[in-house]
């Protein structure tokens, strides 16, 4: 079978439809290294300089371009921040380890 290659761009572009806003990084941008979680949800994040923010101060940082490789999505009221797609599984937040507080 053969694939279209306008369907395979569709394809890709999947995940960043998913994104509401996509900020631009600043030069100081902090990578995410680590989950905060409560019961399997995530609550917060920590930042490579080993900051740890509530999900709510993660979204306000990535908007603020403080943090990198990131978009801001949202289900119901709830905003979150999730993975740019690139080609590299490891830095998928959902790959990331979780930390304690």
């Amino acid at each position: 079978m053969n694939r279209d290659s306008s369907n395979t761009n569709n394809m890709a572009s999947l995940p960043m439809n998913t994104l509401e806003e996509i900020p631009t990084p600043g030069a100081d941008a902090q990578a995410i290294t680590g989950l905060v979680k409560k019961g399997g949800r995530i609550t917060g994040y920590q930042l490579a300089d080993g900051r740890v923010l509530t999900k709510e101060e993660g979204v306000a940082l990535a908007r603020q371009g403080g943090i990198r490789g990131v978009g801001v999505a949202r289900r119901g009221d709830t905003e979150y921040l999730k993975s740019l797609p690139d080609d590299a599984e490891g830095n998928n937040l959902g790959n990331l380890p979780s930390v304690t507080q």
